[in-house]
Order: structure tokens, then C-alpha cells, then sequence
């Protein structure tokens, strides 16, 4: 398959150790994040099950037929013949080898009883939108696999300024929007919106469910991003945006959205705690981008700079984004944490057993710092395992290490 415009992405290496450890690999995100581009790097042939209804049809009446081709084999959102997953399965176990099959989906199929959970056979790998570092706008000086060994971050930072890094949240980490000038992918996030509400969250299971209901549910987690929000919370602000849900009815919206990628919870930490403090159990609720939270509040560069709240919020859940690629990158995972005396972390990277913190802040100022360095050092200290970093993570300017251990380092730095 051609590379030629194609920008390497890191799941690519956990695709590759996927097709070597398993009969399958099935690559899951949200639509438009460049899984089938991904996935065509290391496929010997392709069906596109969402651009040929003729071979879906055929799919749906014999979903063997869909398996023939060379391997890796790429069935692209194959949960469009979900009965292609159990053909899949039935094909690894007669073939008895590994790398045959790529399965791509944007959407988690409804729980169906007939199709075996595909343990030992297919390997899942979750595919996020591009990180900084991927889009090139990143240096990666502060690797997070430094920060992990204890290493000190050490980089003079870049030229971008805030409005910049505004640019970059409002642009997304959407592949196509990289070839884009900024009004047109800003455009094109909001058309991503507007076609999640009228057509994705139906066609993921034939539900019928409320465009308005749904832009409006969107409009209330991108007011919360990256907050511990109540349902009761996303209930007020979706009525606020001019309609009412019952309870049955935001809970069954908040699991389509799930189910489409698009909500993604970052969940609970604190098992390393050994103060009495009762730790929230709860997770922080972000969209998978916070370019789509960005308009889905109407908000441009510009307003995020003259609302520094809004704008924190915003760039706290990008943090979390690139955080997360990074971390699947080095066999981590991101957390949060809040206990009920109020110590709270923004980010906790778990890797086996060690652990590092980072705190997100808009500004680098030396007072913010300082005070964001010694309530991390605080809750450090009530920690049954002392972390191996204690982050600061900041939009633009140095990375460095301070005299007190904290690390500072600028979301420009930050890489796997």
C-alpha cells in the first residue's frame, strides 16, 4: 500500500504486534481518525463495507464471502455484518495462524449472545484522533517514557504562542483537517456534529432517537469536558439548550455516544492512597476531541482566549487526548483522581506499578506553578507509592525540572 501521504500514526507498532500475536486485530475509534488509512498500511487487500452496499448485502447473506482476499485481510467497519465477526473467528481457528484479519469499526455493535467474545483470537487496538507530536505540532522532547524512568525533561519549547495552541484545539487531531485552512476544518468539525446527531447515533442500532436531543446532550458534556459532571448537571444544560431529557432517556443517548467513540471517560484512580480519605469513584467525562467540544459551544481561538475558564477546561481534555495516545503507546494508562478533603490530580499515568501525576495549567507563570508544585507534593506525600514524576503541564514555553523535582513541561514538548 502507498505511504506517500500517509503521516505515521503510533498505533501503527500495536497494529503490527497485534497481526503477530493474534488471527485479527480489530482497530475501534471514532469515525474520521484515520483507522481504514491506518489499517491499509499493513493490509494485503480490502473490503469497504460502508462504500459498497453490494458486497454488505452479500456480506449480510454469507459473511464468509467477505473473508476471501490476501492477508492481513482488511474488513472495514465490519460491525455494519456483525455476523462477520463470528465468520472471522470460525476462519482463525481452521487456519490456525496469526495475521490474517484487520477489522476496523466506529461503533461498538448492541451486545448480541451469539458472537464469542473472540478471546485469544482477535486482538483489540483503540485508535484515538492524532496527537500533537503525530501532526508534527509537538518536538516530543519530554517523552512520556522518560517521564516514567524518572528522566528530566530539558527543551527551550517553541515559537507557537496561546493563540496557537487555541488554533490547534479548535483544528482537532482529524487527519483530514490537517490539509485544511483553520475556518474550513472548524466547518468541517461542525458538520461532524451535526451528522453524529441526524445519522450516526441512528444508524448504530436503528434506535430513532432526537437530532435535537443529542445536539443538545453534545452541548452539555462539552460545557463539562474533562469535569466530573452529574447527569443531573448534563440534564439542566441540555434543557437549557431548549431540551428536556428523562433519565432513562440521557442515559440511553450517553451510551450511544459511547458506543460511537465520541464520549470517553477518563476513569477513577486511588488505589495507592493510604490516608482514610474516601476517593470519588466516578470518572471525568470528555469528547474524544475537544476540537468537536470546541463547536459544539460555538467557540473560536479567539473566544477561547478572551474566556481563559473555558479555554482551560478545553485544553485540560486536550492534555487527557494526547496523554492518552502516549500512554497506550508505552503499555499505560490515564486516570483521575479527587479524594473528598479536595486533593485533587488532573491525570494520573499508571504503568505496572509506578505512577506519575500531572497537574494541567493554562499559564506558566511562576506563582501558578509554585502553587500548582506544592499541592502536588502534598498529595505525593499521602500516597502508599511515591510517584515517579510530579508534572506541570502547560501550554507553551521551557520544559525543564525545578529544584523541588517537579517537572514543567509545555504541551508542545510532550510526546510518547
Amino acid at each position: 500500500m502507498s505511504t506517500a501521504t500517509y503521516l505515521p500514526r503510533l498505533v501503527d507498532s500495536q497494529l503490527a504486534r497485534g497481526l503477530r500475536s493474534a488471527g485479527a486485530v480489530l482497530l475501534e475509534g471514532p469515525k474520521a481518525c484515520g483507522k481504514t488509512s491506518t489499517a491499509k498500511q499493513q493490509a494485503a487487500s480490502a473490503v469497504r463495507l460502508d462504500a459498497s452496499p453490494r458486497m454488505r448485502t452479500a456480506g449480510l447473506a454469507d459473511p464468509n464471502l467477505l473473508l476471501n482476499g490476501d492477508t492481513p485481510r482488511l474488513i472495514d467497519e465490519w460491525q455494519l455484518v456483525p455476523d462477520v465477526w463470528n465468520a472471522v473467528r470460525a476462519a482463525i481457528d481452521d487456519r490456525g495462524r496469526d495475521g490474517h484479519f484487520i477489522l476496523t469499526g466506529s461503533a461498538t455493535p448492541a451486545e448480541d449472545i451469539t458472537r464469542h467474545t473472540g478471546a485469544m483470537r482477535i486482538a483489540r487496538v483503540r485508535m484515538h484522533p492524532m496527537s500533537l507530536y503525530e501532526t508534527k505540532n509537538s518536538t516530543g522532547a519530554a517523552s512520556l517514557n522518560g517521564l516514567l524512568r524518572g528522566a528530566r525533561p530539558s527543551s527551550a519549547g517553541t515559537d507557537v504562542d496561546l493563540m496557537g495552541v487555541a488554533e490547534l484545539l479548535c483544528r482537532g487531531g482529524w487527519p483530514s483537517n490537517l490539509r485544511r485552512d483553520l475556518g474550513d476544518a472548524m466547518n468541517a468539525n461542525r458538520d461532524h456534529l451535526s451528522t453524529i446527531a441526524a445519522a450516526d447515533i441512528i444508524t448504530l442500532d436503528g434506535v430513532r432517537r432526537d437530532p435535537r436531543k443529542v445536539s443538545a446532550l453534545l452541548f452539555a458534556l462539552a460545557r463539562s469536558a474533562g469535569t466530573y459532571v452529574a447527569n443531573r448537571t448534563l440534564q439542566t444544560d441540555s434543557a437549557g439548550y431548549g431540551e428536556s431529557m428523562a433519565p432513562k432517556t440521557l442515559d440511553s443517548y450517553l451510551d450511544a455516544l459511547a458506543r460511537l467513540w465520541i464520549l470517553v471517560e477518563q476513569p477513577a484512580w486511588g488505589q495507592h492512597l493510604r490516608s482514610a480519605a474516601q476517593v470519588r469513584r466516578s470518572p471525568k467525562r470528555h469528547l474524544v476531541d475537544p476540537s468537536l467540544a470546541a463547536a459544539a459551544m460555538g467557540a473560536t481561538p479567539k473566544s477561547l482566549i478572551a474566556d481563559p475558564e473555558a479555554f482551560g477546561q478545553l485544553f485540560e481534555s486536550l492534555v487527557f487526548r494526547d496523554l492518552s495516545v502516549y500512554a497506550q503507546a508505552n503499555d499505560a494508562r490515564v486516570f483521575a483522581y479527587q479524594d473528598n478533603r479536595g486533593a485533587e490530580i488532573d491525570a494520573v499515568v499508571v504503568k505496572d506499578d509506578i505512577w506519575a501525576a500531572f497537574e494541567v495549567k493554562l499559564s506558566a507563570n511562576r506563582v501558578v506553578v509554585d502553587r500548582v508544585a506544592e499541592k502536588l507534593r502534598q498529595i505525593a506525600g499521602q500516597m502508599r507509592t511515591a510517584p515517579i514524576a510530579l508534572v506541570v503541564v502547560a501550554p507553551t514555553g521551557p520544559s525543564y525540572r525545578r529544584p523541588d523535582g517537579v517537572n514543567v513541561v509545555s504541551l508542545l514538548d510532550l510526546g510518547p
